[in-house]
């Protein structure tokens, strides 16, 4: 019976030490001294194409349209699909000067097939580069120009840094939410970056070159359809490249009920790609011998940070009780070390790149963080989010905005 428990506890902590060690390694990559790199050489002035998938964004649209609008020039086209609005988004987008397409499907809904849908109206006369921003998103200056200048000369998808800026009275979870999210979006491509390796989308701020999104298809009602395409480009042979040097941000929602909605889609439709997902990308590798795709594999066995923690402690918690009354030290002694470099991975992402907005107490709200999202985990459990959600926005600042 000990042998068994021991076998099994032995097991987990093996299991655990997968996404520990990749998280790890990505982080460790992300703060030692930058790399050089050769440069590859850019087309002076792609053709460029912004999709803006907009539902019901009427209250802040004009501020993302506002950031745009200048890094747009004569030759370019700035498109706004109102899709299944209920409001006066269309209007406030004309008004704003972007071209608008209005699409109205009750049954096909989400992101996917908004973007679907510019796509095909750009088919007519095709641009060199289609750039894909969210409509509650401000776009650094400069940064359209990067990405679509860096896709145009690489023939691969392009992401920019997409961060988020904290609410006005940030709670201690929303604090570790927004550092949590700054690992995931930002420490960890930029390591993958360091390490020559690709990495995932992460929904706005994403360049595309034409023909390499004809190899895809976007029609799909997928809760992280940005995941999916990055995957299936990837199998394509379309690696994402990530560009720290064009930003993006959003806003953490500063309602409660808002930013619980944002947290399931996002985590739940994690959590279903990885499990879908990681067996067809380590068959590609088998088929296609690309380190590529074994690196976003394990990348993406990586599971949301609050979700490590917690499955660290549960394991844990089992190992001590073994060694006290079994004297069973194995998994411990690789739980501890696990422990550290999860904390390790954590702290030096802190302290690299979110130290200047996040105070150092942060770190200590972890635990009241990782108890405030186990009900989203039992949610997946019993029911898992599959149908995209729009995340209420926070009507004050929009409007203030």
């Amino acid at each position: 019976m000990n042998q068994l428990l021991n076998f099994f506890l032995l097991a987990i902590s093996l299991l655990l030490f997968i996404p520990t060690i990749v998280l790890w390694v990505e982080c460790l990559a992300a703060v030692v001294p930058k790399r050089s790199r050769r440069r590859e050489p850019l087309i002076t002035h792609p053709t460029i194409a912004i999709l803006v998938p907009a539902h019901d964004e009427a209250a802040g649209i004009s501020l993302t349209l506002k950031t745009l609008l200048p890094q747009v020039s004569s030759r370019d086209r700035l498109v706004v699909v109102a899709d299944n609005c209920s409001d006066e988004t269309a209007s406030v987008a004309r008004a704003s000067g972007a071209t608008v397409l209005e699409r109205h499907d009750s049954e096909r809904r989400g992101k996917g097939y908004a973007l679907d849908f510019g796509l095909k109206f750009l088919a007519s006369e095709p641009p060199d580069v289609v750039v894909v921003v969210d409509a509650d998103c401000l776009v650094a200056e400069g940064a359209i120009e990067k990405i679509s200048q860096l896709a145009a000369a690489t023939q691969r998808p392009v992401q920019s840094s997409y961060l988020l800026t904290q609410p006005t009275n940030p709670s201690p979870a929303s604090a570790v939410s927004l550092l949590a999210f700054t690992v995931k979006n930002l420490v960890r491509p930029v390591g993958l970056a360091q390490l020559g390796l690709p990495c995932l989308l992460t929904g706005t701020g994403m360049a595309f070159p034409w023909s390499v999104l004809q190899q895809v298809s976007l029609a799909s009602g997928n809760i992280v359809e940005d995941m999916q395409l990055s995957l299936d480009l990837l199998i394509a042979g379309y690696p994402t490249i990530f560009c720290a040097e064009a930003d993006v941000s959003g806003s953490l929602p500063e309602n409660e009920k808002a930013a619980a909605s944002q947290r399931t889609r996002w985590e739940h439709g994690h959590l279903q790609t990885l499990l879908k997902q990681v067996p067809r990308l380590l068959k590609a590798w088998i088929d296609q011998k690309h380190f590529n795709l074994l690196a976003i594999a394990l990348d993406l066995c990586v599971p949301p940070l609050s979700l490590l923690v917690m499955f660290w402690c549960a394991a844990m918690v089992a190992a001590i009780v073994s060694g006290l009354t079994l004297q069973i030290y194995a998994p411990l002694a690789l739980l501890t070390l696990e422990g550290l470099l999860i904390l390790a991975s954590i702290t030096i992402s802190w302290a690299k790149f979110a130290r200047h907005k996040l105070p150092l107490s942060t770190l200590l709200a972890v635990p009241l963080y990782v108890l405030w999202k186990v009900p989203l985990y039992i949610a997946f459990l019993v029911k898992p989010q599959t149908k995209w959600v729009r995340t209420e926005r926070d009507l004050a600042k929009s409007q203030e905005l």
